[in-house]
């Protein structure tokens, strides 16, 4: 048995949080969150514990793992916070808004003994495993071409922290890094990256991006994400020499969670699917099994790193208006 321990009471923290509740191997230690009173209605909806720091959760009970469910700017800090005290890490993605930050805390966790892990639950959906799994059975032959779409409304959430781009990057490191490592996972390592988007054209809130990847498979994906629709849907297309394998979440209508955690109206749109356990729940159980045994998981700490390069190297050319040959952005820091 596992004690797991929840930072962030929102959305995600709330998604975690009911995945650990179910699971027979894990306890649901508590909840934690700045705000006593959000994370006290969560602990109270699962029959846990509220405390308003992680210190005082440490403090208190024994702790095995600790899922980091909060912006992405406290990341880095509540990562090293939980390595220093041993404990196994999950962190929301992106693991950072830097390559710097990211390396940093990847070799801290190593350097500490703990596992780091990232959610990229993408990997989990079985609809995108399924897909992968046709592409490397030959289903459709020597893939060519890839396009995928990711997006809705703009997401909602605690002091609005989306909308500084400094924090969150934008829907490419926020949102359709889930593609990118998708697709990196799917067809290897990507060389080339070029990228547009309306940000600052118009109104912030409204955001679009349009990503081009060249693999070194030679490949070629484009990566379409949007804050500007009603309506959260994702879809996808894989192009062979043998055949095409779609998919378009809007004509299959899965279950779309758009939590309310205040009265201000704060939520993120979390797709979900309506099989017994969730791909948020299979991810996190995943990761359990990975730390009970010892475990290569699915989707690495390496592979949340190279999901961000990618995501750098788009905001990079949407700056620079030009390609940028990800080789190059080794050096880069993180969002400008």
């Amino acid at each position: 048995m596992l004690n797991a321990l929840i930072i962030g009471a929102g959305t995600m923290g709330g998604t975690h949080a009911e995945a650990y509740a179910k699971m027979e191997n894990v306890k649901l230690a508590g909840i934690v969150d700045i705000n006593l009173a959000k994370a006290q209605g969560l602990a109270d909806r699962l029959n846990t514990k509220a405390f308003q720091t992680y210190e005082e959760a440490v403090e208190l009970d024994e702790i095995d793992v600790v899922s980091i469910c909060v912006p992405t700017p406290f990341h880095k800090q509540y990562v090293m916070k939980v390595a220093d005290d041993k404990k196994h890490v999950i962190c929301e993605k992106p693991l950072a808004i830097s390559l710097s930050d990211a390396r940093e805390m990847i070799n801290y966790c190593n350097d500490k003994g703990v596992k780091l892990f990232v959610g990229h639950v993408v990997r989990f959906f079985p609809e995108y495993v399924k897909a992968k799994k046709l592409v490397d059975e030959g289903k459709v032959g020597k893939p060519a071409v890839v396009r995928t779409t990711r997006g809705g409304g703009f997401p909602i959430a605690s002091n609005d922290w989306y909308s500084d781009f400094a924090s969150s990057g934008g829907l490419v490191l926020d949102m359709i890094i889930h593609d990118f490592d998708y697709l990196r996972w799917c067809f290897g390592e990507v060389k080339r990256v070029y990228a547009k988007s309306t940000r600052t054209r118009v109104f912030e809130k409204f955001e679009y991006a349009l990503v081009t990847l060249r693999f070194e498979s030679g490949v070629i994906a484009h990566v379409e994400g949007t804050w500007a629709h009603q309506g959260f849907s994702t879809k996808f297309e894989i192009a062979g020499k043998e055949g095409i394998i779609e998919y378009d979440s809007s004509k299959v209508t899965p279950v779309v969670a758009s939590r309310k955690e205040t009265a201000s109206s704060e939520g993120v749109a979390v797709p979900e699917s309506p099989m017994k356990d969730n791909p948020y729940f299979a991810e996190l159980e995943h990761f359990i099994h990975c730390i009970q045994t010892d475990a290569e998981p699915v989707v690495t700490a390496e592979d949340a790193y190279k999901a961000m390069e990618i995501s750098l190297a788009a905001l990079e050319s949407i700056e620079t208006g030009k390609v940028v040959v990800l080789e190059d952005t080794q050096e880069k820091v993180g969002v400008q």
